[in-house]
């Protein structure tokens, strides 16, 4: 319980992270196709084209796999926040203020502090049950799990209006105070849940501590972001095998994300491994970690040959209606 008190600490920031980097990728797909002399109209055609693919390979991903799949939030996110994109900066970063003050609000929707067992969507006993079980639960799941990216996504729009993570020499004492303000701040929100998993105290108060972890966990997904930024400075020049194989990683990563989903899968669900109950939270952090690894076996390989992923051949294709040759790497 100790290690599930201490994984907490880190619990929901990667989201967050994850929404800022998607909300910096539309904005640099906007800005180069502007560049390029794309209409407005057309480049928010190709990023609907974009949202429709995410939205359609999340829904398979969480009736097939793993129902907490967030690939469908990110799609409906995608396809409202096309027209954030005609905003103002200063409107961009109230709307996200807004959105974290909202989310830190005391309510008792927050399932930050939750002792409930899985569902049977989760671990269904059988895929037929699975299915049936899974239909009504991920458009609960996609619909208002953009709620809780928006304001990642919103931040990502921001900064990649600016490069900020493409140019970090520029803005390092942004990303520094971001880094140390951010993961503090992620710590420190996150410490009553983690204690009371770890069986250190009682169970705090759920609608208040629950909003307080979910706020600065995104808090804490801006500081990941922008410590990683800040470490890319030091590496860009003179990147390594280590380097560029986990940057390979992050060039397919809706390929490996997916991956990953298969590996869960298998490694959880009742009627095939059957895991579940038998793992201990450490155990689970080391399956989570060789599934990882495994990933960035094939991503370098890939790399090295000069291809993208499977998924990012296929998303881009249909996103810019180009044949697969055009879209692969040379």
């Amino acid at each position: 319980m100790v290690a599930g008190g201490i994984a907490t600490l880190v619990d929901g920031r990667a989201f967050p992270m994850f929404g800022v980097l998607f909300g910096y990728g539309v904005a640099r797909i906007a800005a180069r196709q502007c560049e390029q002399g794309v209409s407005r109209r057309s480049v928010r055609w190709l990023l609907w084209r974009r949202s429709l693919v995410l939205v359609v390979l999340g829904f398979l991903d969480a009736m097939l796999f793993y129902i907490g799949d967030i690939l469908g939030a990110y799609g409906v996110l995608l396809f409202v926040g096309v027209w954030v994109l005609r905003w103002k900066d200063r409107w961009i970063l109230l709307a996200a203020l807004f959105l974290v003050i909202l989310t830190a609000l005391p309510n008792a929707g927050s399932m930050a502090i939750s002792a409930d067992p899985p569902d049977i969507s989760m671990l269904p006993p059988n895929f037929l049950d699975g299915l049936q079980a899974r239909l009504p639960v991920q458009p609960v799941i996609a619909l208002p799990g953009l709620i809780g990216f928006a304001c990642p996504f919103l931040v990502g729009i921001w900064a990649g209006r600016r490069r900020v993570l493409e140019r970090p020499e520029q803005y390092k004492g942004l990303l520094g105070a971001t880094a140390a303000i951010g993961i503090g701040a992620g710590i420190v929100g996150a410490l009553p849940v983690s204690l009371w998993i770890a069986e250190v105290t009682h169970k705090p108060q759920a609608d208040l501590f629950g909003p307080l972890h979910d706020a600065t966990g995104t808090l804490g997904g801006f500081g990941y972001a922008a410590l990683i930024a800040l470490i890319a400075i030091k590496l860009k020049n003179h990147p390594g095998r280590i380097t560029l194989a986990i940057a390979a990683v992050g060039q397919r990563s809706l390929t490996c994300y997916l991956t990953q989903s298969v590996v869960w899968t298998v490694a959880f669900t009742p009627y095939l491994a059957g895991l579940a109950d038998n793992l201990s939270v450490t155990a689970a952090a080391l399956l989570a970690t060789a599934t990882w690894l495994l990933t960035v076996l094939p991503a370098d390989q890939l790399r090295r040959a000069e291809y993208q992923g499977p998924f990012e051949i296929l998303i881009r294709r249909i996103t810019y209606n180009r044949p697969v040759e055009a879209v692969t790497v040379k």
